[in-house]
């Protein structure tokens, strides 16, 4: 059958506006992507193939899904706005591979998708184009739930990729930083420019790797005590970790002494900040903090 010219041109995207009387909405950080050599580079960082089943996050009006679809072996794509059933449905007809599930994704059951959709030999890779504001939730959703995903190829702003990939000592690194790398390895696959948008956003935007590592990077006693530790230690970001730490576990006596007693059984220097400190002594730190009853009920 002979196919139409990509969705992601310009000719094309202006077609389907103007067919459909499509209004963008800023609300959920709409842009539509005009370039498709763009969407060639984010299937091969995905490693997309017949073998590959796909969910995508915020289809829009299907450019990365026709292209999807043209490469795994099947897609399943998450909308939240109603107003493009229309053009998706019309336009992705073609492709019987394709499911558009009218729903926000952060309220699927993820559990439930994976065990009635997916066969278990089935290599999962997650594809999203997302908008700023929603960003760290959808992929900390999926990341935390624990879900046999191989991979995430996503578009995103490209200040939150580089917090999501930053190093110690640096000011993109924080609490995310730490969070991502527990549970993926993450790398910056290119950088895409705001030119290829419609309509043009005010900052660049970056496709970011994620692969998910079989056993989180380090071990720990207890997550919800890391990550609690992690996030409130980059609260103040220009308070030193004794001050954080106080924020976070109370300034009694008891607690400063168990604070004390921790710090200097793992040598870490009360003066420093968080963004001085690796996952290894943040793993350290947790665990050995969590071994007071005190700081433990804190």
């Amino acid at each position: 059958m002979m196919m139409n010219k990509d969705i992601a041109t310009p000719s094309r995207t202006k077609q389907i506006i103007k067919k459909y009387g499509l209004t963008m909405k800023k609300s959920l950080g709409q842009n539509f992507l005009i370039e498709p050599n763009i969407l060639t580079k984010m299937l091969a960082a995905g490693e997309i193939d017949k073998d590959t089943v796909v969910i995508e996050i915020g289809p829009g009006i299907g450019a990365l899904t026709e292209r999807l679809a043209q490469s795994a072996k099947q897609v399943i794509a998450f909308e939240v706005d109603r107003r493009l059933e229309p053009i998706l449905k019309t336009e992705l007809a073609p492709y019987d591979n394709v499911e558009i599930i009218f729903q926000d994704i952060l309220e699927a059951n993820l559990p439930e998708l994976f065990a009635s959709r997916f066969e278990p030999t089935d290599r999962i890779v997650v594809a999203a184009n997302l908008p700023y504001y929603i960003t760290t939730p959808i992929i900390m959703n999926f990341i935390e739930a624990n879900l046999p995903v191989d991979a995430y190829v996503m578009m995103m702003q490209k200040e939150v990729a580089q917090r999501m990939t930053a190093s110690p000592n640096s000011k993109n690194y924080g609490s995310l930083t730490i969070a991502i790398d527990y549970y993926t390895e993450a790398e910056i696959s290119f950088i895409v420019p705001k030119t290829v948008f419609v309509p043009q956003p005010n900052v660049d935007s970056a496709v970011l790797r994620l692969k998910r590592r079989e056993t989180p990077k380090v071990v720990v006693t207890n997550e919800d005590f890391y990550f609690r530790l992690t996030r409130g230690a980059f609260q103040h970001r220009r308070k030193t970790l004794w001050n954080n730490l106080m924020a976070i576990f109370g300034k009694s006596d008891e607690a400063k002494e168990a604070l004390r007693v921790g710090l200097e059984a793992v040598g870490i220097e009360a003066s420093r900040r968080a963004e001085t400190l690796s996952i290894e002594e943040f793993a350290e730190l947790a665990n050995e903090l969590f071994k007071s009853d005190v700081l433990k009920n804190a």
